[in-house]
């Protein structure tokens, strides 16, 4: 036990299925995320950050400190951000006003999206964030890394790490990618994008 809690999903184990299964959730959730709490706990006993709020952490720590923050904040954020799968989903809203602002139409943006998710070397995670003004971006962030470190509000974000997709895709990345655009709840992403 400790400051921080493993967040609890807001839909089924199976809800995502066929595009994520109840085995990868339970894995990717219940053990990879469950982990980084855990670790996070222990490395803050006796720490001055532990009074910190978890994206104050995520801006300043380094090290362990910092990775186990920063895939605390990846993954609640990933987790958060699905639904059941909807065929045709697409954005609602301001954001869907902006990604057709900032990147020409939704098409447009789902393939630079999935694109920059692909070619990203090794783990991480492709984000859309918003800059200060509002304009839309994709980064590549590596391991643990956020974009709340370069000043940007994330808001949406495709986990490339192999534990995220390898028991339902096995090095198939692209596919696990082109299929997660089912399960984006646009109104969640519409709230973070505000």
């Amino acid at each position: 036990m400790g400051k921080f809690e493993l967040m609890a999903l807001p839909y089924a184990p199976e809800a995502l299925e066929p595009v994520i299964s109840r085995e990868t959730i339970a894995f990717h959730h219940g053990k990879h995320l469950a982990a980084y709490v855990n670790n996070l706990n222990g490395l803050l006993e006796g720490n001055p950050m532990a009074d910190l709020a978890l994206e104050e952490i995520v801006c300043q720590a380094t090290g362990g400190i910092l990775n186990n923050a920063g895939q605390i904040l990846n993954h609640e954020l990933y987790f958060g951000q699905f639904t059941a799968p909807k065929a045709d989903n697409q954005p609602v809203g301001k954001v869907a006003e902006a990604i057709v602002r900032d990147f020409g139409s939704f098409e447009a943006f789902k393939e630079a999206f999935q694109k920059a998710g692909a070619t990203l070397f090794g783990s991480g995670w492709v984000w859309l964030s918003a800059d200060k003004d509002g304009k839309l971006v994709i980064t590549q962030e590596t391991n643990a890394a956020n974009p709340v470190q370069k000043g940007l509000k994330p808001l949406l974000t495709f986990d490339v790490w192999e534990h995220a997709y390898y028991l339902d895709y096995q090095n198939r990345r692209p596919d696990h990618l082109a299929a997660l655009w089912q399960i984006i709840d646009w109104q969640v992403i519409e709230k973070r994008f505000g």
